[in-house]
């Protein structure tokens, strides 16, 4: 079972950028389709954006034209590039597999939007 640890949230500024991380811990490799998950306090998560093996990416309308999501294979590590971040965008983040068999659920990383 792949355990996925995500990294690289902190407090920014409405207009600012971060640039998330998500990582399998251990000697574990991640082959599959991906995916960045958000929960906001109050609201169930909800998938974002989401990477194919081959590189392709969709996004939902609420991040689409701000983040990107990327993969390095050789890093065995998949992206999220957020821009132009709102109050709204503030969130615990998660990666994991789009589909329905999913991976443990890592621990998340907060992203705080002040604005």
């Amino acid at each position: 079972q792949l355990h996925l640890v995500e990294a690289g949230g902190g407090l920014v500024q409405a207009g600012g950028s971060l640039t998330l991380s998500c990582a399998p811990s251990g000697n574990s490799f991640i082959i599959s389709d991906m995916g960045w998950y958000r929960q906001a306090p109050g609201k169930q998560r909800e998938l974002i954006a989401w990477i194919t093996t081959a590189g392709n990416t969709n996004y939902t309308d609420p991040v689409k034209g701000r983040f990107t999501i990327s993969r390095d294979n050789a890093k065995n590590t998949i992206f999220l590039q957020m821009t132009n971040l709102k109050p709204e965008d503030a969130a615990v983040y998660y990666c994991n597999y789009p589909g329905s068999r999913k991976y443990s659920w890592g621990q998340g990383t907060q992203v705080l939007v002040s604005s």
